[in-house]
């Protein structure tokens, strides 16, 4: 998505960051970088809004269930094999 105008921060790199935006888990840089286009991009202020509505309807619907201690298990398992294999690839050793 682009809006057409010019920007520090482009319109893919923001909508590509949004929901780490949203989680908290960017840098002041980083943030200071979403804000500001944010700021002046109403197509991606508008995307980012339906993110942020997204984001709060499931945390609403899912904020009285914890997942399953075996699914828990099973997706950290995978992550950190996933993290392995990405390591292997660049070349750092495991």
């Amino acid at each position: 998505m682009s809006c057409g105008d010019h920007h520090e921060t482009s319109c893919t790199e923001v909508l590509a960051r949004v929901y780490t935006y949203l989680d908290g888990e960017l840098d002041e840089g980083g943030c200071g970088e979403v804000r500001e286009h944010l700021d002046e991009c109403g197509p991606c202020l508008r995307e980012y809004g339906l993110e942020e509505a997204v984001k709060r309807l499931v945390k609403k619907g899912c904020e009285c269930e914890a997942a399953p201690d075996d699914l828990r298990a099973k997706v950290l398992g995978r992550i950190e094999q996933i993290c392995g294999e990405m390591k292997q690839t660049d070349g750092d050793p495991a």
